[in-house]
């Protein structure tokens, strides 16, 4: 398993896809937060904090993820490698987790150099270190759940099909699905005392409650039974090959 995952891993440092998400990512939240004058500048606030990269980071790794990990699986069925692969001595989980964590590493390494935005906001709060440090972190915590969710919405819908595009768009509908649809839902106040639930199965809200600081069990179960459901998923397509 450590082998396939430092080869996709070397794979995506190698090429050009995986080096382009690391720097459109960083690209993208730096313009908008310390260039571009708008709503999300981290310099108009007024006041140190860091909402404006927890708000746009999501809806940044909604695209970028997808990028990634559309290839996971399409690319091995559309050249006939998915054979060879799954006949080595490697059990499916073993092949599903070393795409799964090398797509989770990649975002790590887009993630990492953010934190020079927290040490700027540090050092530039008046008196020097007047943030929420407990909130940043807990929205750090919260966006990585998120993207590695993403992650593993990704390798699924990949595991689907041989045509990278469309892995791409059906992962961006899902995580975008379960990103803002069940809030759209809630907000219809169609079910009455079910809406709140219907709310809590989005992922907006486990990632709004984190962005808050506080790291609730909760959440983060959410956020880990999502990761396992959709894993477990490409589990049964991969085993449904030798049916």
């Amino acid at each position: 398993m450590y082998a396939l995952y430092k080869k996709e891993i070397s794979n995506f440092l190698t090429s050009l896809m995986g080096i382009m998400v690391i720097v459109v990512f960083l690209l993208i939240t730096g313009l908008f937060l310390w260039v571009f004058q708008n709503d999300f500048n981290l310099l108009n606030y007024g006041y140190a904090n860091m909402d404006s990269l927890f708000i746009l980071a999501p809806w940044v790794f909604l695209f970028l993820v997808p990028a990634v990990t559309m290839r996971s699986f399409a690319e091995e069925n559309r050249t006939g490698t998915i054979e060879m692969l799954l006949t080595k001595p490697l059990s499916d989980w073993q092949i599903i987790m070393a795409k799964f964590l090398a797509g989770v590493t990649l975002v790590l390494l887009a993630l990492i150099p953010t934190f020079v935005y927290y040490f700027s906001i540090y050092r530039l709060g008046l008196p020097m270190g007047n943030l929420d440090s407990g909130g940043i972190w807990g929205s750090y915590i919260g966006l990585f759940l998120l993207s590695a969710s993403f992650v593993s919405i990704g390798v699924f819908c990949s595991s689907l099909t041989n045509n990278q595009i469309l892995a791409f768009i059906i992962t961006v509908f899902l995580c975008g699905f379960l990103m803002m649809g069940f809030e759209f839902i809630y907000s219809l106040s169609l079910f009455g005392p079910v809406d709140l639930f219907i709310q809590q199965l989005g992922m907006s809200a486990h990632y709004s409650s984190l962005s808050r600081g506080v790291v609730d069990t909760r959440d983060v179960l959410y956020f880990l039974s999502v990761i396992i459901i959709f894993l477990s998923a490409t589990k049964l397509v991969l085993a449904s090959r030798k049916w």
